[in-house]
This record gives C-alpha cells, structure tokens and sequence, in this order.
C-alpha cells in the first residue's frame, strides 16, 4: 500500500511538472494565453482588422461602427482625432466588448504634431540622434493628448533617387547614419515605459525596399539583391527591432517579384527568426487588396490566403481578412493555430502598453507649443540645414546691410511645415518674414512669385526694384509642401515655375544673391548655381523655421547639418550614391573628356573608356557628408594604432582637427573604410562612424574611432555575415569624398 502511495504521488509530481513546463512561464505569455482562450473566432478576426479615413473620421460616429467594437470586431482605428470620438469608442471597447480589449488609435505622425520639425531628411542632415530624439519625443508627447499612441513611423527605406517623393520621409542613403537615427526615433515616440500614457508606439515602415522603386517613381517595382538586401535595405529595420519598435509596417512595392504584404520569407523568416522581432506587422494602406493588381493575388480571397500564411497581423483599411479568413478556415488553408498565433501578437503589445489597465487618453494639450517645445524644434532646424555655398563669405550678413527679402516660399506658413502635416496648424508657424518683423531687420520684401510653381513674370519688375535698392538678396525658394511625399515623384528636379528666371534677373543687378531652400529633396542647380553667392539648404524646416533662418543668416547660430543623401547635378544622374561600386574601368579625373570638348568628326572611340556622362561628368554636385561652417577646419595626422586587426584586437584611428578660423564652429568628422577585395565586390567606401567636434578659433583636438572586426562584416550572396583576411583602407575627413588615408590588415 505504501509502495502504492509512493508511486501515485510520484505519478502526480511527474504530471505536475508536465503540467508546470507546459505553462508560459512569462507573466505576459500567459495573460495572452488567457484572453485567447476567452475569444471567440469572430472577435480574434477582428483584432486582425485596421480601421478608419484617408484623413480623420468625421461628422458623428455611425451605430455601425460602434456596434462593430460593440461586438469585437475592430482591433485598431487611425485617423480618429476628435477626442470624444476617441473616448467614446475606447469606452464601448473596454466597458461593452465581450473581453473588453481596448482599442489602439493610429496616426501618421511623422516629423511632428503640433509642433512641427523639419522633414525626416532634414532630420537626417542633423546627423544627430539626439536631435532625432527631441522630436520624436516632442511629438509623443503632444499626440497622445489626443488619444494617438500608435505612430507610423519612422520610414527607415533608404533611398538613393531624389526623383522619389518619399525621400523627403527618408533618413537618407547610408544604412550606418539611418540605423543611428532609427534608434532614436523609436527611443523618443515610445518613451521610458510603453505603458506611460505618453508613450506612442512606434512604425518601422516600409517594410522592405520601397526606397529602391525603379525610377524614383512611387509604388514602382523594386529589384534588390540578397547582398543589397542585408548589407543595405534592412540594417535600419534590425536597429528598430533591436530598439523595441513595437510594430513594422508593410510596403507597397514589390520586391523581386513578391509584394511586401504576402512575403513569407521577409515577414516570417527574416523578421520573425532571424531578428527575432515579436510585436505585430500591419499592412500599408489597402496593400493587401493591391495585391491583385500587382498580379500576385487573383481576388480579394486569394490576397487574405496569401498575406496570413505570409505572416501579416493586422489590415489596413481593406477588409480581406474580415470577409475571407472564415471560409479560409474552412477551407483548410490557413489554421487556427496560426490565427492565434497573429492575434496574440497584436494582445502583447496592447498588454506591454498598460491599455487594459490604463485604456483612457491623459489630456495634456496644454503641452501643444511648449516653450520647450518649440526651443527643440528651432534647434532642429538650425542643426539640420546645410550651407551648401559661400562665396566670398557672404553669410553671415552683417545688420547694417540693407535686405532684399523676395521669393514664394519666404511668407508661407504651412508650406514650410513640409509633407504629412496633417495636424500642424500655420498660425504658429513663424516664417523668416515673421523673424524679421520681430527682430527690427532692415529689409524690404516682394514675393516676386506667389507660390512655388508660379510661372507669371508680372511681379518681376518689382523684385528686382526692390533688389536694386538693397544691399544683398535673400531669396527664399523651393518646393511647396505638396511637390515631395507620398505619390509626388518628379522627373525634372530643378526649382519649379519661374524661379529660375527670376533669380537670373536679380543676378543682373550685381547684388549678392543668398538662395535659402525649402524643399522635400535635393534641388538641382546647374542652370543657376553661378548666379548666386550663397546656398543653405533648409528643406522644410517647420514650425520655426522662420527664426532659425534669421540666426543663421545673421551668425547668431551656425547651419550645423551635413548632407544625408549625395546631392545631383541633373536628374539624369539617379539614382546616385557615395557607397557604390568602383567597376572594372572606375573613373580617371585627368582621361575624362567632356562632350564639348569631343571635336567634330573625330574618330569614334571610347574617350578615355571609363564610367561616366559625356555632358556632366562623373562627380555629383555635393557628395554625401558636405556641409560648410562658418569656419575653417584642418585635418592632420591621421594615423591607426596597428597595422593589423584580429578578433581580439580592435583598432583605432586618429586624427588631429584643428578650427584656423575666425569663430566658434563645428564639424562633423567623418570616418569611411573600405574592403579592398571580398569574396563579392565591396563600395569604394562605407560610412563606419561619425563624431561632432566644437571648437574655439584655434583650438585643435584628437578625434579617435575604434573598429572591430564585426564592423567590417557584410553579408555576401550566400547571405553568410563575414569578413575576410585582406586589406583595408580608412579615411577620416569632412565628407565621403575627401579624406587623409591609412591602411590596414586583416591577417
């Protein structure tokens, strides 16, 4: 008997233990786990469903759509601002749904709130992930007083082709740069703790190539291989993984053939397995419908059966999930398994959010345009803006002179906020002529033009009056905010309408011209850049971008950026980046003959049988990096610490900067390395670190970066992470184009 005792109580531990290794051990996992097991199928179905507007739901909320979070079937809204909308539809979800699971409320916010920053690749000139940061945080912090804790954003596709719209979203053209800011980015919208109630959690988005659409042109087609794909396109999107983005978004392109939003292989394999990413992936706006044009899917059906088994959480907008995942069930071609397993991916994050305990929007508008606020926002501005020319030094101006103020973009409040700025409000943006009232400058201002794309010549007269009885010009052009984002690819990439013309009519007065930009992308300026003196690059600076321009076109700040992307001479150039290929007949500077000099009926050859344009050449306007100061920096002595690096020996590269100029500046030192020769062929450069340095007329300083073996890897086409013996080359210097080199080994 006691034998018998002995056994069943041994029997019960064993099942115990079972029972014990069976169960989640993660807190989490098994509230997950429990609210599954509550859920019925319509309700896990509808935490799969995205709904809302192109903008924002309005007018009063329909009894059916309430009924449907009445019932369970609406897991996340976007573009719901209305606050008692917002609070009206988490009540029904969290007091009147079946398991009460709060609702998520979804906004692209993208640069800004209320408080406007500089567009994303204004942003990315900073070089500066606290600057990145500030913004984020800034727009968090405003955002979610509305109910908005889900932003899509921030667009990690890297892009080397001014013609897309979206580069102006872009963080630029160097993974390295773009994998810092990312960081940043998702540091500053989802804050300290998910479940603060400032917290907003963050997008990776466009999950995967959308940067690379042929042509520039949006939604096109993208063809990558799997080396550009490691090495490239997804080091951004590892870095938002690895900073807790919560949530990824899917593209619109295709990508080798596989629209982004049935890619099993990148939304499964790479996302899930290799990165090890557990939030929830949502698709981009009705991807999953588009699916059918593509040629991938042959009805609304098919696309629900390909973008589950793909790996997709969560439909936006268009409802194949909705109509189809139950007959798909049926049907046996998705199963329930996988089903939960979508569903509680989306719980986790409502869970990590505190939404069930905390489901309700804290009210903090009386944050909108702090002081603080706009303080950051200016700065950003001032950090992000590259002065591009300077002849002469004709910035900075001294008061005294007298200022021809002309051009369409010098008084446009909401067009200097830039693309998606849904929310920003153009009366507190504060225009240059804004700052110029308010700071008692000498100046005299005629638009000339009275918007971007204004080809009219009436008002020429009048600027060039105005500028005839001045001491130097500013004219303040560009790109409305509607010519960049989203759908505004262009193919001819100069300043649009007349502006051209008008500032080679002002050139004939023999005043300085000071040519200010705002613009979404690199503007081209071949046809004008010898007519004007100076350019600053300020994109779409924002809602103060009017007084950062003022302090730095008076020397009160210095335009701090660097470019992020290599600036082109003509659009026929692009795409076009710093960290290409050298090919087997790279470019000799002294063989290269330019069209015009090929002499009538010569001899047909090749003309120095090298890769380049007869008509511009090979270099582009500005490399990557560029950016002047308003000082002058020197590079010396740049030296490594050994000629050889090993596993267990990193090494470092140092170099001497010293500021011989007049002024207080800084400079952004720039460290690029090459792999001489590798099992596939390597760039001729790639961006390994950066530092900013501020620096006293004559004070000098040692900049020191550290490599390691794992910061020369790259993946080759077997998609092996890897870096052989051979030799390296190193520059450090203030651009990806110039630079005092050493060398060194991998042995």
């Amino acid at each position: 008997m006691k034998k018998i005792y002995v056994f069943i109580c041994m029997l019960v531990c064993v099942l115990m233990a079972c029972k014990k290794e069976q169960q989640p051990t993660n807190e989490l996992e098994t509230e997950v786990s429990e609210l599954l097991s509550k859920m019925t199928l319509d309700e896990k179905i509808g935490q799969l469903n995205l709904r809302g507007t192109s903008s924002r739901v309005k007018g009063q909320l329909p009894d059916s759509l309430k009924q449907a979070v009445r019932d369970g079937k609406i897991g996340a809204f976007l573009n719901v601002t209305n606050t008692e909308h917002v609070d009206e539809l988490q009540r029904i979800a969290v007091e009147e749904s079946p398991n009460k699971i709060p609702l998520i409320f979804a906004r692209d916010v993208i640069h800004g709130y209320k408080t406007i920053f500089p567009i994303p690749l204004g942003m990315a000139a900073s070089w500066d992930a606290q600057v990145a940061k500030n913004s984020s945080r800034v727009a968090a912090i405003e955002a979610s007083s509305f109910g908005i804790r889900w932003t899509f954003a921030p667009m990690l596709d890297i892009a080397r082709d001014s013609r897309w719209g979206r580069i102006a979203e872009s963080p630029g053209e160097d993974p390295f740069l773009a994998s810092n800011l990312t960081k940043a980015y998702v540091e500053g919208f989802q804050g300290d703790s998910l479940n603060d109630p400032t917290s907003m959690i963050a997008c990776a988005k466009h999950f995967i190539g959308y940067g690379a659409a042929i042509g520039g042109r949006d939604y096109n087609t993208a063809i990558i291989s799997d080396a550009q794909l490691h090495n490239i396109y997804l080091p951004p999107f590892k870095s938002a993984v690895d900073a807790g983005s919560q949530t990824l978004m899917t593209s619109f392109n295709e990508m080798n053939g596989i629209p982004a939003s049935g890619d099993r292989r990148m939304l499964t394999t790479v996302l899930r397995e290799e990165f090890g990413f557990d939030g929830f992936v949502v698709s981009d706006w009705e991807s999953v419908e588009e699916m059918i044009p593509h040629g991938f899917a042959t009805d609304l059906k098919h696309a629900a059966e390909l973008s589950l088994n793909a790996g997709l959480n969560m439909e936006m907008t268009s409802k194949a999930f909705e109509k189809y995942t139950k007959n798909l069930l049926k049907e046996g071609k998705i199963t329930e398994t996988q089903i939960n397993s979508l569903v509680a991916d989306i719980l986790r994050v409502k869970l990590r959010m505190g939404l069930f305990e905390k489901p309700y929007r804290v009210d903090k508008s009386d944050n909108l345009y702090a002081d603080a606020h706009l303080q950051m926002a200016k700065e950003a501005a001032i950090e992000s803006s590259v002065l591009l020319k300077n002849k002469n030094n004709v910035l900075p101006i001294t008061t005294r002179k007298k200022i021809a103020v002309i051009g369409p973009l010098a008084d446009k409040p909401r067009e200097q906020l830039g693309t998606w700025t849904f929310d920003g409000d153009g009366t507190y943006t504060k225009t240059p002529i804004n700052a110029f009232q308010s700071n008692n400058v000498n100046y005299n201002f005629v638009e000339g033009l009275s918007y971007s794309r204004d080809k009219s010549t009436k008002d020429f007269s009048k600027a060039v009056a105005a500028a005839k009885n001045s001491d130097v010009i500013v004219f303040i052009g560009g790109e409305e905010a509607i010519l960049s984002g989203e759908a505004h690819s262009r193919a001819n990439i100069n300043l649009p309408g007349a502006q051209e013309q008008l500032i080679k009519e002002l050139a004939k007065t023999g005043k300085p011209i000071v040519l200010i930009i705002m613009a979404g992308r690199p503007i081209t300026l071949g046809n004008i850049l010898k007519d004007v003196d100076a350019v600053l690059m300020t994109w779409h600076p924002g809602t103060m971008g009017g007084p950062a321009i003022h302090d730095m076109i008076f020397g009160i700040a210095e335009p701090k950026g660097r470019l992020p992307v290599t600036w082109p001479k003509v659009a026929g150039q692009l795409p076009l980046f710093y960290n290409h290929k050298n090919t087997g007949r790279p470019v000799i500077p002294e063989e290269f003959v330019q069209m015009d000099s090929i002499p009538i009926g010569a001899w047909q050859s090749s003309l120095g049988n090298t890769t380049h344009y007869l008509d511009v050449g090979y270099l582009p306007q500005y490399p990557f990096g560029y950016g002047l100061g308003y000082t002058k920096f020197v590079y010396s002595k740049t030296a490594v610490s050994s000629s050889t690096i090993t596993k267990n020996n990193d090494i470092m590269v140092k170099v001497i900067v010293t500021n011989v100029g007049e002024r207080k500046g800084t400079d952004i030192v720039q460290l690029y390395v090459q792999d001489v020769v590798g099992r596939i062929t390597r760039p001729v450069r790639e961006l390994k670190g950066y530092q900013k340095v501020t620096l006293e007329p004559n004070e000098q300083k040692e900049v020191t970066f550290t490599l390691s073996l794992d910061d020369l890897k790259y993946y080759d086409n077997q998609e092996k992470l890897n870096v052989e013996k051979g030799e390296f080359k190193v520059w450090i210097g203030q651009n990806s184009a110039v630079g005092i080199s050493a060398k060194f080994s991998y042995e």
